[in-house]
């Protein structure tokens, strides 16, 4: 079984944070996720609420005081799973605009899901509210597989992570100077997590490192 978690502790902790902050736009977003996925629950079992709001304060506990990427987070799965169009958010445009690259969407052209994820991890270099959203993102899902996820599934996570999500965070540096600190922390720490998982989940790891880099 996974942890227990307090959500009304939870809450109450992020509201208050962000009032005392003055952050507006992630106030707005706290409500609204928490309305959006009331009854909605994790692959394991949890309260699906508890997946961004721990994002949120781990966040905050990293030092982001960024309005725009708070509510990115605490907003990144409403759209993509709560039947929500990113145009009828009542967000700022780097809110809304962070939101849409947190959205898988596949194209037309895409002549595999693969081929959607790669397009989808290059599109994250365009904001960097998304970017710092999909590693929050990634880190707490690493973290929670084992008790969620078949042991394929974990695999194809710990793949498109090492191939994937790695290189953009580091070809990110580059292209959001300011954040590199922030990008640095954030790659180790996930690198780490999928590290360990490899070990205990290398005959699907290499399954699937396989399919992404089509050999």
């Amino acid at each position: 079984m996974g942890q227990e978690y307090n959500i009304e502790k939870m809450y109450t902790y992020l509201r208050g944070y962000l009032v005392g902050a003055r952050m507006e736009e992630s106030l707005k977003a706290l409500s609204l996720a928490r309305a959006k996925h009331s009854g909605q629950v994790r692959k394991n079992g949890t309260p699906y609420i508890v997946h961004p709001l721990s994002m949120a304060s781990y966040a905050i506990a990293l030092g982001i005081r960024d309005d725009n990427i708070i509510a990115t987070v605490l907003l990144h799965d409403v759209c993509e799973d709560c039947n929500t169009e990113v145009e009828s958010l009542p967000f700022n445009l780097a809110i809304k605009t962070g939101v849409r690259y947190m959205t898988v969407k596949k194209f037309a052209t895409d002549k595999s899901k693969i081929e959607t994820k790669r397009r989808y991890f290059t599109e994250l270099l365009e904001s960097k509210e998304a970017l710092i959203c999909k590693a929050l993102d990634r880190y707490n899902n690493l973290c929670d597989m084992p008790f969620a996820l078949s042991s394929d599934a974990i695999g194809k996570n710990i793949a498109e992570t090492e191939i994937l999500l790695l290189p953009t965070l580091k070809e990110a540096k580059e292209r959001w100077a300011e954040l590199s600190d922030l990008l640095f922390v954030l790659r180790n720490n996930i690198k780490c997590v999928n590290n360990i998982l490899k070990l205990y989940y290398k005959e699907d790891y290499e399954k699937w490192y396989k399919e992404y880099e089509g050999k």
